[in-house]
């Protein structure tokens, strides 16, 4: 199994954690074969867990100026016409994808071309399907702009268990389809703002992968 860059401190902070544990318990209960075999067997649950949700899966990308990418793993939840007012202040076709603690937490870039917007902002950590959590959470926006000027807006949420959103962007960087351009540790939720003459190509409940799965196609 390949691990991302951003679970190298969990993973072994996990590991010590665990690993103390495991000697305090059989310190102060040397007679007790019970209570070791079921924390160890815990411990080594925990630590496949913490190890596949860092897990850095290969993904095959068809690059194509049409295509907007799915930008994460996940399912989703939100498909609505909606008004965008960070940056657009207009009508936009929404769709949201919810990442569960299971899924692959690698994001990546829906479109090719120019960041042409970043922002972060502090927030709360409302769960990730919460209405609000697209505005009052903890978030980034980055806009991308395509070469044939379309622009899509996609903004990473972190939910109630993600306190740690991480990104590789910056404004005027060139980036291309199916990369990498950021991560989200832990349940979290990613909202992406397409022009309302986009043809979505996903349903409510889909599950998408991410830098594979094709959510809609640009005139």
């Amino acid at each position: 199994m390949t691990l991302h860059k951003e679970g190298t401190g969990t993973i072994s902070l996990t590991i010590i954690g665990l690993v103390i544990l495991n000697g305090l318990i059989r310190y102060f209960l040397p007679d007790n074969a019970l209570v070791h075999a079921i924390l160890l067997g815990v411990s080594i649950v925990l630590l496949i867990i913490v190890l596949q949700f860092f897990r850095k899966p290969t993904r095959r990308t068809t690059i194509h100026s049409k295509h907007v990418i799915a930008p994460a793993d996940g399912k989703v939840v939100v498909i609505e016409e909606v008004v965008e007012t960070e940056y657009f202040n207009g009508p936009r076709r929404q769709v949201s994808i919810f990442m569960s603690p299971i899924n692959v937490h690698i994001n990546f870039n829906p479109i090719s071309g120019i960041v042409s917007y970043f922002k972060y902002h502090a927030g709360k950590y409302l769960v990730a399907w919460h209405p609000k959590s697209s505005t009052d959470n903890e978030r980034t926006t980055i806009v991308v702009k395509h070469e044939n000027g379309t622009e899509v807006l996609f903004r990473q949420i972190a939910g109630a268990l993600a306190r740690r959103l991480c990104w590789y962007v910056k404004e005027g960087q060139k980036v291309e389809q199916g990369t990498e351009f950021g991560f989200i540790k832990f349940g979290s939720r990613i909202d992406i703002f397409l022009p309302l003459d986009a043809k979505i190509l996903v349903n409510i409940d889909d599950r998408p992968v991410g830098g594979e799965t094709v959510i809609a196609e640009l005139a």
